[in-house]
């Protein structure tokens, strides 16, 4: 076939191949079979001057991230429609980005130019110009002292930044010499025309931002008093002077006290510069003025600026400098005096000026004492405490209660925060002489109940003796306007005598829970505190350490170094004439105490918890032993102590904390590990129940329970060697 005239050329440069089964035109960059390039094809290389092997083996857009060529350049504009310029020298800049090949041209903003500047060619990638238009720009193709064509618009570049001179030598080009940069015609001829002119008035420029800036928000105050002489009873104004830094202007404030009968005002004086008083008196209006004129012709009314300001009235402001303490100033005709000021305003002046002074000046009368408020009596109506919240406000509240104390000291778990004694009545009647009483303290809100124990064949009727609620201490007068006072924890101890509405009652004992709270928080209770009780034993017997080592060595005749507790009390009674109550000594004798540990086998303890899960009906032992196996991801029938601690307490299981916790040592293994399976069946009282011990030793009892016998674990033994050692020292 014949081809048409003028295309051999297109001929040679495309041919047609197949992609995906389809005939297309292809371009001249793909060979022919073989890889050998087709008759006046020419082959782009693929790599740069650089062989291949050389730099790093990352892709451009990694090894390139945010690398770009700055080059300076301008291109000329014409300008067909004005006579005065023909045209314009625009300056720009271009941007090379080395990760993918793009430019960019953009044209800083020259203020009041008249122009759209900005952004003048997007980025992207731009063709070469014809007749290589199929290719792109490059980095090979930009050097300094160069023309470029973007787009039929020609920019010479005529310099470069320090980055793109580096790179551009590590990739082997020669650099040019950079050229100057031309003048716009245009604007240079504007700008002689602007030099040329004259002002007509000379513009006299103040500046005031560099104190602005340097002073802004910092304020000097001043605490003042204006003895005013027209006011009807001549008390003294109080004022809040402020002087701002930034630009020597003040402002006054004042202070009206309530109920004073004045009206409320925003500022005494609003913010300005407070010129000083002139000797003549004000000056008239238009005397002072931004600037002055002279005439020169006379009549004819010739007048010019007066630059030297001969003829200009100045005028004083008060500055930084007539601020002191003491110093009165005049505020329009009123005379302030400055009495005292803030912290920040004396170390403003201790640095700037070195005043080290700053005493106040006194010049109000001290106020006078303040009244004590005094409440009447109290009626009788309600109790106390909500009476006088009726002569607090006209509209009566309720009594605030603790609510604070209440959440912490309420029951929580096992832990009750009730304080229970044994008392007994104190009376001749032999009668009432056995009867006995539980006194419980409630710490939650400082209420006390009375509960008498059930005696058979007494012929009294046992039960509540006194109603829960707040006890006042005898001795008081009812009708007064001072709050009565209450029994408080710290007046209940065993052997001190009480007195709950005319009945007399003697403590005698107290639960297990009551040492254990008392010494724990020895730091409220002085009775329970060993280390003051030590203290007071020692004053005691300082002067008698032989003596009282002797007495004690004869009470031990065997040398077992261990009495037991009652002729350690009465060797303390004796030796302390009586001035140890009851509950000092027992502190003292479980401080120093042999505690016996009881040997408590499996069995003994599983019929115990049987006993207690059988009383409170708990038959949930499937879904415990469902959640223990769930727990146990190895499936190897062991879980570790803290894990089943704290499933048997998620069932809330009916066990104190310390049978819990000798059921789950007694099932460990060698590694600390509970057996749960065994666990479980042993609680199971439905399918492996143990018989009930007939004779239990020491029975687990309920805080719930007691009724004031005597506790199941007693003080017996007392070691007096470390008594002795900590009061006189150790013997040699």
């Amino acid at each position: 076939c014949s081809l048409p005239v003028g295309k051999e050329k297109f001929h040679k440069s495309q041919h047609w191949g197949y992609c995906n089964d389809v005939a297309m035109l292809v371009g001249e960059g793909k060979p022919g079979i073989g890889g050998e390039p087709l008759p006046g094809q020419k082959l782009k290389s693929t790599y740069s001057v650089f062989p291949e092997g050389m730099g790093s083996d990352g892709p451009a857009w990694v090894a390139f991230d945010k690398q770009v060529l700055s080059f300076d350049a301008y291109f000329e504009e014409e300008v067909p429609d004005k006579n005065q310029e023909l045209y314009r020298i625009r300056h720009c800049k271009i941007y090379f980005y080395l990760e993918d090949d793009t430019i960019q041209v953009i044209e800083p903003q020259v203020k009041n130019s008249g122009i759209t500047q900005g952004t003048i060619v997007r980025r992207h990638r731009i063709p070469l110009p014809p007749p290589h238009e199929d290719q792109f720009y490059t980095i090979d193709h930009f050097n300094i002292n160069i023309e470029v064509i973007l787009y039929a618009r020609k920019y010479k570049i005529i310099d470069c930044d320090q980055f793109t001179k580096n790179f551009l030598r590590k990739m082997g080009v020669r650099l040019n010499p950079p050229t100057g940069r031309p003048d716009d015609p245009y604007t240079k001829e504007r700008q002689k025309i602007l030099d040329s002119m004259k002002p007509l008035r000379p513009y006299e420029r103040i500046d005031t931002l560099k104190q602005f800036l340097d002073r802004d928000r910092h304020v000097l105050r001043f605490f003042c008093v204006w003895n005013d002489p027209e006011s009807m009873f001549h008390d003294p104004r109080e004022l809040v002077l402020h002087y701002y830094l930034s630009d020597d202007t003040i402002d006054i404030k004042e202070i009206i006290p309530v109920n004073s009968g004045r009206d409320a005002v925003p500022l005494f004086l609003r913010r300005d510069k407070l010129p000083k008083y002139a000797p003549t008196g004000l000056y008239p209006p238009g005397t002072i003025t931004s600037r002055t004129v002279l005439n020169v012709l006379g009549k004819l009314g010739r007048y010019i600026l007066d630059n030297r300001k001969t003829g200009a009235v100045h005028q004083e402001f008060y500055r930084d400098s007539d601020l002191k303490i003491g110093a009165v100033i005049n505020v329009w005709g009123r005379k302030i005096i400055l009495c005292d000021c803030d912290e920040f305003t004396k170390e403003y002046y201790r640095t700037k000026y070195g005043i080290e002074d700053f005493t106040p000046v006194p010049v109000k009368a001290p106020p006078p004492p303040k009244s004590e408020k005094m409440f009447p009596p109290y009626t009788g109506f309600g109790s106390e405490e909500d009476s006088l919240c009726s002569c607090i406000g006209l509209l009566p509240k309720p009594p605030q209660k603790d609510f604070k104390k209440f959440m912490e000291k309420d029951r929580s778990g096992m832990e009750s925060n009730i304080l229970r004694f044994l008392a007994k009545l104190v009376t001749d009647s032999p009668i009432d002489k056995d009867r006995k009483f539980i006194i419980s303290y409630f710490l939650s809100d400082d209420t006390i109940s009375v509960f008498e124990h059930i005696q058979q064949n007494t012929g009294i009727l046992g039960g509540k003796f006194l109603e829960r609620g707040r006890i006042k201490k005898p001795g008081q007068e009812l009708f007064k306007s001072e709050p009565s006072e209450y029994f408080n924890a710290q007046n209940l101890f065993v052997g001190a005598r009480v007195c709950f509405h005319g009945h007399n009652f003697f403590l005698v004992d107290a639960d297990e829970y009551t040492f254990n709270y008392m010494e724990k928080h020895a730091n409220e209770f002085s009775v329970a505190d060993i280390g003051v009780i030590l203290k007071k034993l020692k004053d005691i017997t300082e002067l008698r350490s032989q003596e009282i080592r002797q007495v004690f060595a004869a009470t031990d005749p065997e040398h077992t170094k261990v009495i037991e507790y009652e002729p350690f009390r009465d060797l303390i009674v004796s030796i302390t004439d009586g001035v140890f109550s009851e509950h000092e000594i027992r502190t003292l004798g479980r401080y120093y105490s042999v505690r016996e540990e009881y040997e408590m086998d499996l069995h003994f303890l599983l019929a115990v918890a049987q006993e207690q899960l059988k009383k409170n009906n708990f038959e949930n032992f499937e879904q415990l032993s469902a959640v223990l196996i769930y727990n146990d991801r190895e499936k190897c029938g062991v879980l570790p102590h803290e894990t089943c601690r704290t499933i048997c307490k998620s069932f809330k299981l009916p066990l104190a904390g310390d049978d819990l916790q000798a059921l789950l040592t007694m099932f460990e293994d060698d590694r600390k590990q509970v057996e749960y399976k065994k666990l479980v069946d042993g609680l199971n009282w439905r399918k492996n129940q143990i018989p009930a011990f007939q004779t239990i030793k020491d029975p687990l009892k309920t805080e719930d329970d007691w009724r004031g016998q005597p506790p199941s674990f007693a003080v017996k033994g007392i070691k007096y060697l470390p008594l002795l050692d900590d009061l006189f020292g150790k013997e040699e």
